[in-house]
């Protein structure tokens, strides 16, 4: 089944020593049940064996190598323990991966520490469980659309193959090397397209993948996560050949709002791709934190500093456009200026504040409007004064932080020309042993 065996771990090591010098990639293609239980003595605790094959995993990801995992079947504990740093982690769909089996937790004479006592309670358990179609601890239900682990996953095994690839093609051998270029597509829609993606209304909703559809080389997306906190995307793509990651609300979900999940998905991608030296171009339309006690009892915003520490730290060149509103702590957050963002472009539609202009306007005017003869004209009045006053992408220009005011059509120009003009950015964080990351 997989299992590891006297030897193995020197095989891995070779392989690990290999990528290491010559600056390649390491693909894993994972179906392990653990370690030998006979022979465990002769892998577990030898130093070389045990837990030194993971270790190496978490080398190479700081060495900028990247570490590429495909998982099939059933991957328990040790078997499961070789994603714990992977660069990439994708799934076939029948794939399980879990830190230990029924055996594993009815060993552990758990009477008093879990509610199963027995592994035959717990195997009853999943069985209950499969009977109302509630997904099984470790399956792809539960890594790809609730703890988000899983990046990808495919149908097939050649899939999963396809799917090593597709990373590979976008990604640097290691992270000193130059930016990945291809040969340069032109995407297959027009630009004038994205006028009547975007609606003027600010609270209507619109598909965000139809904008990167129109921006970038040959409509090709190579979306990362894609069910796990769906108000926000991520993925690759390219811009005249060039590789990119591509960060963006999704107004089309929770009104494209940050929460918890939303924070740590795109925080944990921004420092992906600054790890391995891929340009990250972010597009805005987010009107703030997600709000109400269940997201400040998930610590939304510890998670929220994940995100923002990511882009505050990121060295590779950051282009940022706002398509319609970027308000409060999201607008700093979403690879703003302050966060050293390089190039930070906005649509004339781009709405750049505190707060929405109904919402400013409650809290500023509600005097004022409570004492109108016409309490909805007078609302609508103090809007329009809000908005002209603030709510608009030119006061953040005047003062330096957008650094111009773009046609829509023109956003993929203006990001290529961008890319081309960081080239040679040279930018370093201050010397440290690690950073302090929120975790």
């Amino acid at each position: 089944a997989g299992a590891w065996v006297p030897g193995q771990a020197e095989n891995l090591l070779r392989a690990s020593d290999t990528a290491k010098m010559l600056h390649l990639p390491l693909v894993y293609l994972l179906n392990c049940s653990g370690v030998e239980f006979p022979n465990q003595d002769k892998v577990y605790p030898n130093r070389r064996g045990g837990g030194t094959p993971f270790f190496r995993n978490s080398e190479l990801n700081q060495l900028g190598v990247p570490v590429i995992v495909g998982i099939y079947g059933t991957n328990p504990a040790g078997g499961g323990y070789h994603s714990i740093s992977p660069t990439v982690l994708i799934a076939h769909q029948d794939a399980n991966m879990a830190v230990g089996g029924a055996g594993i937790l009815s060993g552990m004479n758990p009477k008093g520490f879990i509610d199963e006592e027995t592994a035959e309670g717990i195997i009853a358990a999943q069985i209950e469980n499969s009977k109302h179609h509630v997904p099984a601890p470790g399956s792809v239900p539960i890594h790809y659309d609730e703890t988000g682990f899983f990046r990808e996953v495919y149908e097939n095994d050649l899939g999963v193959i396809e799917g090593i690839k597709k990373y590979i093609s976008y990604l640097p051998a290691y992270n000193l090397e130059f930016f990945r270029v291809d040969t340069p597509k032109a995407p297959q829609f027009p630009a004038e397209d994205l006028y009547s993606i975007v609606p003027m209304n600010q609270k209507r909703p619109y598909d965000m993948y139809e904008v990167i559809g129109t921006i970038v080389d040959n409509n090709e997306f190579l979306e990362v996560h894609a069910d796990y906190a769906k108000n926000i995307i991520v993925g690759f793509a390219r811009f005249n050949g060039q590789s990119v990651g591509i960060v963006a609300n999704q107004p089309k979900v929770m009104a494209g709002c940050l929460d918890s999940n939303a924070s740590r998905k795109a925080g944990r991608f921004v420092r992906f791709c600054d790890a391995f030296n891929i340009p990250l171009v972010t597009l805005v339309d987010v009107p703030g934190f997600l709000p109400g006690t269940g997201q400040e009892y998930n610590g939304v915003i510890l998670h929220g500093a994940k995100l923002l520490y990511a882009y505050g730290e990121a060295t590779v060149p950051k282009i940022t456009v706002t398509l319609r509103k970027s308000y409060g702590g999201a607008y700093c957050v979403m690879s703003s200026k302050h966060l050293r963002g390089d190039m930070n472009y906005a649509w004339p539609t781009a709405e750049i504040a505190v707060m929405g202009p109904s919402g400013a306007v409650e809290v500023i005017f509600a005097k004022e409007v409570a004492a109108a003869e016409d309490p909805k004209a007078c609302a609508a009045e103090k809007e329009a004064e809000y908005k002209k006053a603030f709510a608009n992408p030119y006061n953040a220009a005047q003062y330096g932080y957008i650094d111009d005011v773009i046609e829509p059509r023109n956003t993929r120009f203006r990001i290529i020309r961008a890319l081309q003009q960081l080239q040679t950015k040279k930018l370093s964080n201050p010397a440290k042993k690690h950073d302090n990351l929120p975790l």
